[in-house]
């Protein structure tokens, strides 16, 4: 018997950051974001080379690590969805992102809960977070849908984020008690808070607006969070033609994530190939973790 996962990474649109539990937890955080049709993937099957009949788990990763996609806390999530149906328990989405956050914390994995939310549920997500987590997932109009995925542009900059090094900065500033850094937070908070407003609207000018109001704010936090490279491609994309874009995840490198009216999408892919980018096709993933038998 072999059992097969696939768990969706996500792009953060807005709120990052603020879904760490130092800010979560004592003034709430926010974040909304898409999960994406690119996957961790995992196998489980019994090996009947090994003695007494061993099982065998392999995983798999469809995009460059260090993106800044949730790559890490998907893989978390797809090893407990697997572990959990070959001991027979049925999928529960909710339990399975709760239970990542969990496996994550005794890890001591500093970050937040976004990831695991996103790829254990999908879809397009307003999550908020303080001592727990409510996630309300955003029933779009069908246009408001195909307007977004199509007008999605992702790209990878070339370099890896490293993400340890800028949350280790950001915090150690915050539990300092530097105002400067906790009034960005709330901003990028209360800009996630708003993008949900103007989704269900459907009016993606607003939505650009505060997604350019958050790649500010998320620079404002550390020095680190760009740097030439990412600058060079932000440029690149708004002279052709893109509305907003930022860096997913911490920063530092990793995937840029931009969005442009649909008709003017493509200009936008050709500027950044042209500019040395890695385009990265973008799909909403609707299911969140699938485990199967194979």
């Amino acid at each position: 018997m072999k059992l097969a996962c696939r768990v969706p990474l996500r792009i953060d649109l807005a709120g990052g950051w603020s879904d760490i539990p130092p800010f979560a937890r004592r003034e709430g955080g926010a974040v909304l974001n898409v999960a994406i049709a690119h996957y961790v993937t995992g196998e489980i099957e019994r090996d009947e080379r090994a003695d007494g009949g061993g099982l065998r788990i392999s995983y798999g990763l469809d995009l460059p690590a260090g993106g800044g996609l949730g790559s890490s806390a998907a893989l978390s999530v797809a090893w407990l969805a697997l572990v959990r149906a070959n001991m027979g328990r049925p999928l529960d989405r909710v339990e399975l992102a709760r239970d990542a956050c969990e496996l994550g914390a005794l890890l001591g994995i500093l970050g937040g809960k976004q990831d695991e939310y996103a790829a254990a549920l999908g879809g397009v997500n307003l999550m908020r977070f303080d001592d727990a987590v409510r996630v309300e997932t955003l029933e779009l109009p069908a246009g408001v849908r195909a307007d977004l995925e199509s007008g999605l542009v992702l790209c990878y900059s070339g370099h890896p984020r490293l993400s340890g090094d800028i949350h280790d900065r950001v915090w150690g500033a915050y539990e300092r008690g530097e105002e400067r850094v906790a009034v960005h937070l709330r901003e990028l908070r209360d800009v996630a808070l708003a993008m949900r407003d103007e989704l269900l609207r459907g009016d993606l000018d607003a939505v650009a607006a505060l997604m350019n109001r958050n790649w500010q704010a998320q620079k404002s936090l550390h020095p680190s969070i760009t740097n030439q490279d990412v600058e060079r491609l932000w440029r690149v994309a708004l002279a052709a033609g893109a509305l907003a874009g930022k860096a997913c995840g911490a920063g530092g490198g990793g995937c840029l994530v931009f969005l442009a009216r649909p008709e003017r999408a493509h200009g936008v892919r050709a500027a950044l190939a042209a500019a040395g980018a890695r385009l990265l096709d973008v799909a909403i993933d609707w299911e969140g973790a699938v485990v199967s038998f194979a």
